[in-house]
């Protein structure tokens, strides 16, 4: 698949707020998936030097090649941002359009862009204009089931000069729930002659083969079936290549997993925000192993590295005594 003038395979890491940063992105990246994209990152807060925004344009050579996601509602602090920021560590604009969360979408940004086709093509087409590096946008099915205007939507940004489109097939109204509607997607495919990236579902490599076999589309971006489970993206290319359906990881494999994964997030944003952070991340990794609920219990209440360890090591032992 190619995106403008950058070669990637066809099995991407969706961004996911608070979940897809620089540690999360690297193991994923060592995993498997081709495509990595960042969590999404305020061109408000990059134009007026917000200092946690610029934290978040971190990127490691590792997790390339890197799509960093931006949102925003304004032409000209979209393509001012991307033209400032445009020589940075990564490789595709990505222009989210799908967020559903109300603090967005009440400020005009996100899938309430999908209301607003004009204002959106001209973000996309001020970007294109300002960058030489390739602009993809994410959307949804559409903001509410009445108005599923994803084909329509997404051509137009082809028109605005899109380099690809990603389309969860969910509604904005929908959030995360219900199924998600893959026939949007088949419908999106149909309507541009850009790469198109289905998203929504995707849990088993049993899936992703599914979803390309039914859309049509040219990659599958994982989500939220890569949280607690970075393993998903090297299981779909074996199953892919092989036909084989690797088991679920043992609890030491994991156990490892997730000491490189705390360790990381300490080196990068020292251990008082990685250990809270680590808790739901832990709670993810350690889902449908035996008394894990009381697992996820006492690391909410741990405050350091060594007492995660002690809780997890002890849990260990547990297993192995069972």
């Amino acid at each position: 698949m190619k995106i403008g003038n950058i070669e990637v395979g066809f099995l991407s890491l969706g961004p996911m707020a608070g979940v897809t940063d620089m540690p999360f992105r690297i193991l994923c990246k060592e995993q498997g998936a081709d495509l990595i994209y960042t969590e999404m990152v305020s061109a408000k807060g990059i134009h007026y030097n917000n200092t946690n925004t610029k934290d978040m344009l971190l990127v490691d050579e590792a997790e390339r090649p890197t799509a960093l996601q931006l949102f925003g509602s304004e032409p000209d602090i979209m393509a001012e941002t991307a033209n400032r920021i445009e020589d940075r560590n990564f490789d595709i604009f990505d222009i989210n359009m799908g967020c559903p969360v109300p603090k967005v979408v009440n400020n005009g940004e996100g899938s309430a862009m999908m209301k607003d086709v004009k204002t959106a093509s001209a973000v996309v087409s001020a970007i294109v204009k300002a960058v030489k590096k390739p602009v993809t946008v994410k959307i949804r099915k559409g903001f509410s089931a009445v108005d599923a205007n994803a084909p329509e939507f997404a051509k137009a940004m082809e028109e605005a000069g899109a380099s690809a489109i990603a389309v969860h097939g969910r509604t904005r109204e929908q959030y995360y729930s219900g199924k998600a509607d893959w026939d949007i997607i088949a419908a999106v495919k149909q309507k541009v002659s850009i790469p198109v990236i289905g998203n929504g579902d995707i849990f088993t490599p049993q899936d992703a083969e599914k979803m390309l076999r039914y859309t049509g589309c040219d990659g599958i971006m994982v989500a939220r079936g890569a949280q607690g489970n970075p393993w998903i993206f090297k299981n779909i290319k074996t199953y892919f290549e092989t036909g084989k359906v690797l088991g679920k990881p043992d609890f030491d494999e994991v156990l490892a997993m997730i000491i490189r994964h705390l360790k990381m997030l300490t080196d990068l944003k020292g251990e008082w925000t990685a250990v809270r952070e680590m808790r739901k991340h832990v709670a993810w990794y350690t889902e449908g192993f035996p008394y894990s609920a009381g697992l996820r219990r006492d690391i909410n209440l741990c405050l350091t590295q060594e007492e995660i360890l002690e809780c997890l090591n002890g849990y260990g032992e547990r297993l192995k005594g069972k």
